[in-house]
């Protein structure tokens, strides 16, 4: 699978077609790389402004949309830092509040695959390069940046001084990277993951995470302690709780009420929650309830449980409203078979995933409330068939199943279809159907 896309920019192309023809790391981990990489170009992660640093399985991706709502609300100037993109490639890197602009991002990345050309980096490593290098050379109050994949060996983790770091809910995904044999890491395959994802943990920044089963709590805490980090644990250093209409937050600085998110799903509660957590248990960016409350609120994520506005896509299933989710394992699907109970029935799935995602488990979970399930493939990249997925959705009790050759193939299908069409399983999917809606992330 690869990561890129294009461009109606042709300085911007360029240097994508130049992305396009890096090898991916296979085989290779460590940070040495990008180490290389970004002392060539003056190492500008040591000059970009404070940083929230957010890893995890799911959620992350909120978690920084909370942050980054929350520290606008307060007036500051933020930097971001999100993967994947969803439609154009600007979106991995958000200058001052506004998406990287064409000719600044081609600049840059030309810049950096010049001066690394003989150090072979990966697509992830030029990308990393170049957003700390914008981050460096733009005025801004702080900045939020989304880990990739895993956490110890993810290109962005060289962050010597974050404001805090944190790690959102866990679950296994990536597992051909983050489980890969390696010696003196943990064997259990969750223990594990908890060992990853807390790689980002910094001497002297806040560690902020969420509530986990007793053995993941307790590596996080080893490597925390190796790290000195100080850590803050959900249900022991600080509480969330959810009511019909407000999240209770304390902690040792006393008890708090927030607004619900705007950002459907309940389980938005404890990413806001994450995101609250990490700003008061740091010092160096004062943020007020207020703010806090503001952005809570404001927040919004593409591909995440988004209800598709009116537009070319939608139009062909004009009786339905159509659901877009970008999860793509498990944990993401129990949240999402949540979510569905509560939608206009029946419900109809369109779902691609990439090749090496557990779509047996993806898809039993989800059977129960699906009328029906029409299969695509996902253009360009490394794929489950279609053929393939709607065998598995067959075996998980989904009864009314088809083939597609695209989203729009499939919404055509279902042109006299009622009730809700859900388009699922990949964000790489969400991309494309947005592209397909007019509907491009700004």
């Amino acid at each position: 699978m690869k990561d890129f896309a294009t461009s109606d920019n042709p300085a911007v192309q360029a240097q994508l077609d130049r992305l396009a023809a890096l090898s991916l790391p296979q085989g290779r981990i460590g940070l040495e790389v990008i180490r290389a990489l970004l002392a060539r170009l003056g190492d500008p992660q040591r000059h970009i402004p404070p940083a929230f640093h957010v890893a995890g399985t799911n959620g992350k991706g909120s978690t920084c949309a909370f942050l980054l709502a929350i520290l606008e609300a307060e007036g500051l100037t933020v930097h971001v830092a999100a993967k994947p993109h969803l439609v154009r490639y600007n979106e991995r890197i958000r200058i001052a509040g506004e998406l990287i602009d064409d000719a600044l991002l081609a600049a840059l990345l030309e810049e950096v695959l010049d001066i690394g050309a003989d150090l072979a980096p990966s697509f992830f490593e030029v990308t990393t390069a170049a957003t700390f290098l914008a981050f460096a050379r733009q005025p801004a109050d702080t900045c939020v940046i989304e880990v990739g994949l895993g956490g110890r060996f993810d290109a962005t983790n060289v962050l010597e001084n974050p404001a805090a770091c944190g790690i959102a809910s866990l679950g296994l995904d990536h597992e051909q990277f983050l489980l890969a044999p390696e010696d003196g890491v943990p064997a259990d395959p969750m223990v594990r993951i908890a060992f990853e994802k807390a790689g980002i943990a910094r001497e002297g920044a806040p560690l902020v995470v969420q509530h986990y089963w007793l053995a993941m709590a307790e590596e996080i805490a080893r490597r925390a302690d190796i790290a000195g980090a100080a850590l803050f644990a959900r249900g022991r250093d600080w509480f969330s709780d959810t009511s019909s209409n407000s999240i209770v937050y304390r902690d040792y600085r006393g008890s708090i009420e927030l607004p619900l998110p705007a950002l459907p799903g309940a389980h938005q509660a404890d990413n806001a929650a994450l995101a609250v957590a990490m700003l008061r248990h740091q010092d160096r960016i004062d943020v007020s309830l207020e703010a806090m409350a503001r952005g809570i609120t404001d927040a919004r994520w593409p591909a995440r449980l988004q209800w598709l506005a009116p537009g070319p896509l939608t139009a062909l299933v004009p009786h339905a409203h159509v659901l877009l989710d970008g999860g793509h394992n498990p944990d993401a699907a129990a949240a999402l078979a949540h979510y569905l109970e509560g939608v206009e029935q029946p419900v109809h799935a369109v779902i691609g995933m990439l090749a090496g995602k557990d779509a047996r488990t993806y898809l039993r979970l989800l059977a129960p409330h699906l009328a029906s399930l029409t299969a695509v493939p996902i253009t360009g990249s490394d794929c489950h068939s279609p053929a393939d997925l709607a065998a598995i959705a067959q075996d998980a009790g989904i009864a009314k199943v088809a083939l597609a050759a695209s989203p729009e193939t499939a919404l055509q299908m279902l042109t006299e279809a009622q009730g809700t069409v859900l388009i699922a399983g990949s964000l790489y999917l969400a991309g494309q159907a947005l592209k397909a809606n007019d509907e491009v992330p700004e």
